[in-house]
């Protein structure tokens, strides 16, 4: 079949190596440069990862084997230990928090461990018992902790009411610690070993666009592509740019943004209005000197920064500090926030930091409401009929890391 591909982030990328032996795969990029949020570029010959500091780690066997037939693990890459930490009143302190409440002023400590007690009289939930991502937390951890750390940090990043968070969202990202666990790790001091990134893969050479570049190896890409030029012909055939005719089409962009054919299908099945209203947040990310450390990521909760948390990718290969003779890392912020507003915010922070290039990303995060997942299932079932397919963060809504947006693709290609 021939086989339009919208899109050249991971997921566009992963499923169209996946097709590209069996069939003529054309994959269409809307900017000039492929990559998606993964792209990075060199600032005085140092890394800059756009959005974030993306990694490569997977616990699906499938997704591990499909990854590595492209790259030599051994040469190519550097395995490290996830180094994550906690900025709170004005030290460092493990992460997660709860392994740390040693580290914390003993009043607290007093208050959360007798809520801790206090909860445990109650017959353990699971995630999925609970009616928001609010309760959950309070539920697992009580009010203390939660007013502590998971509420100002989590409304941090998401920017929305943490009550209308539903849980099937944040299936398989949640800490679900014991009481008894929690105990044990404060008192012997264990390091979290069973987080999803507690170690994890990064290219030695150019971070997430090592990976980039590979993928797109061999493949057929057309960038600076206006998705509008998108007709259906009356042989339910797909038209891109009024001549390439194509049997399928695979979507991974924004989908409050599908080419107009398409959203007069939303708009018939009385799709339109929910996906519009659909909530993500962006975010801007500036990119610095640090002082040297061994962290790879600093987390925020505290109000006195708008900045939620620091991505010390100079530590992940020292080859993104080529230009410089510090360290280098990305202090992310939520939503459009201004250069000199990250500017002033960078001075509350640690580590002497200093400005190199910033970012901002109009569209990172994506926000699920309750009945997401029915909408975009019934929307895929609609447009799969029209051979019009969803696939990506984006697309389908889901807040896919890197292994998860690589394994939807399979199942995708699969089901093609």
């Amino acid at each position: 079949m021939k086989i339009a591909i919208l899109g050249s982030g991971i997921s566009g990328l992963s499923v169209a190596q996946m097709l590209n032996k069996e069939h003529e795969i054309t994959v269409y990029e809307l900017k000039p440069k492929i990559g998606g949020l993964i792209k990075c570029e060199r600032i005085n010959d140092c890394l800059f990862h756009k959005v974030g500091g993306h990694v490569f780690n997977a616990k699906n066997p499938k997704v591990q084997e499909w990854f590595w037939s492209f790259f030599d693990k051994e040469n190519e890459f550097i395995k490290a230990r996830r180094n994550a930490k906690v900025y709170f009143n004005g030290q460092i302190i493990g992460y997660p928090i709860e392994n740390y409440l040693y580290l914390l002023p003993q009043n607290d400590v007093a208050d959360i461990l007798n809520e801790l007690l206090g909860l445990e009289k109650y017959k353990k939930k699971l995630p999925n018992d609970y009616e928001n991502f609010e309760e959950f937390l309070k539920g697992n951890f009580g009010e203390k902790l939660y007013n502590l750390y998971f509420n100002p940090y989590n409304t941090k990043i998401w920017n929305t009411d943490l009550s209308q968070v539903p849980m099937e969202w944040l299936e398989g990202k949640l800490p679900m610690p014991s009481l008894n666990e929690i105990i044990l790790n404060n008192v012997l001091r264990k390091e979290e070993e069973d987080m999803v990134h507690s170690y994890f893969y990064y290219p030695k050479e150019n971070g997430s666009q090592f990976i980039v570049d590979r993928l797109s190896k061999g493949l057929n890409i057309i960038t600076n592509f206006n998705s509008e030029n998108i007709k259906v012909d009356i042989n339910n055939k797909i038209v891109i740019e009024n001549s390439e005719v194509f049997d399928k089409v695979i979507y991974t962009g924004d989908i409050r943004k599908l080419p107009i054919y398409f959203r007069s299908i939303m708009e018939s099945n009385n799709y339109w209005d929910e996906i519009q209203s659909l909530k993500s947040n962006g975010t801007s990310n500036l990119f610095c000197e640090t002082d040297d450390g061994n962290i790879s990521w600093l987390y925020l909760p505290e109000s006195f920064t708008k900045a939620h948390r620091i991505i010390y990718t100079g530590n992940f290969s020292d080859s993104n500090n080529r230009g410089s003779n510090r360290k280098t890392c990305v202090v992310e912020f939520s939503g459009k926030v201004s250069y000199e507003t990250m500017l002033d915010e960078i001075k509350l922070l640690p580590g002497n930091l200093k400005a190199l290039s910033y970012n901002y990303e109009p569209n990172s995060y994506i926000i699920q409401s309750k009945n997401t997942r029915s909408v975009i299932k019934d929307l895929k079932e609609v447009l799969e009929m029209k051979n019009f397919y969803l696939l990506g963060r984006f697309a389908e809504w889901e807040y896919y890391n890197m292994d998860k947006a690589i394994e939807a693709a399979q199942a995708l290609s699969k089901r093609i």
